[in-house]
């Protein structure tokens, strides 16, 4: 069955108090946020992990059918630019567990320094088979990578490959499972450019076409300057309501 989940990544912006959480204590911004939207990506999670009682509030303070995706540790991705990844990844899934079902994916965000090693990525894929509890998508920023031998590597594992849109990297469109995982950095100044409503209907467009396809679909709004971020998201939830 298709399965649209769309939000913002990250919640917890200072410049969103007015602008979004008007009236709201902030101790209570998750809790309003998870009435707005279906899902968040959780941004923290790159820069530090988590521990326990932060993700079982997080899990508390949301609704049952409430997902959240995070954003793996960069220490894998950014210090060890793959290598030897079984136990980092075991300390990943250790770290996210007290998300217990709300946990939906976890996406994989590799530096746009990394160039395309397709024996690096292999290895990676199948220490992802450690975690078959949740889904995997990796935002691929390099465009070395964007050929057919990484979508073939991509699809054997069951890893979604990002869309990422941003000013500042190329994007990549191919699809490698049913999941369709889309971040929207902002486009032309990436984390801060609002989408137009020509940009939103073609993204919903496109969203829509995923959706007759039976996938699985995660957006995210990383535009979160000025407060684009959870308007646009709201704006898509709106078009896709009407069927576009």
């Amino acid at each position: 069955m298709s399965r649209l989940y769309i939000g913002t990544s990250g919640w917890s912006y200072r410049h969103w108090k007015d602008c979004f959480y008007s009236g709201i204590a902030r101790k209570n911004w998750l809790s309003y946020y998870a009435e707005q939207f279906s899902s968040v990506e959780v941004n923290g999670t790159f820069y530090r992990l988590q521990n326990a009682q932060t993700l079982r509030k997080w899990f508390e303070q949301t609704p049952v059918d409430f997902k959240f995706a995070i954003k793996a540790n960069r220490y894998l991705t950014h210090n060890k630019k793959l290598l030897e990844p079984q136990q980092s990844v075991l300390i990943e899934k250790d770290h996210a567990s007290a998300l217990q079902q709300k946990l939906a994916v976890v996406l994989w965000q590799l530096p746009m320094s990394l160039s395309k090693d397709a024996a690096r990525l292999k290895m990676f894929c199948q220490a992802l088979r450690q975690w078959p509890e949740v889904r995997h998508a990796i935002e691929l920023r390099h465009p070395s990578w964007f050929d057919d031998e990484t979508g073939a590597i991509l699809t054997d594992a069951d890893i979604a490959s990002c869309i990422s849109d941003a000013g500042d990297w190329p994007r990549w469109d191919r699809a490698s499972s049913n999941l369709v995982y889309i971040r929207l950095h902002g486009k032309p100044q990436t984390y801060a450019s609002r989408y137009s409503p020509q940009q939103m209907r073609h993204w919903a467009e496109r969203i829509a076409q995923c959706m007759d396809q039976q996938k699985q679909v995660h957006v995210y709004f990383d535009n979160d300057a000025e407060c684009a971020a959870p308007l646009n998201a709201r704006e898509l939830q709106r078009l896709l309501n009407g069927a576009v």
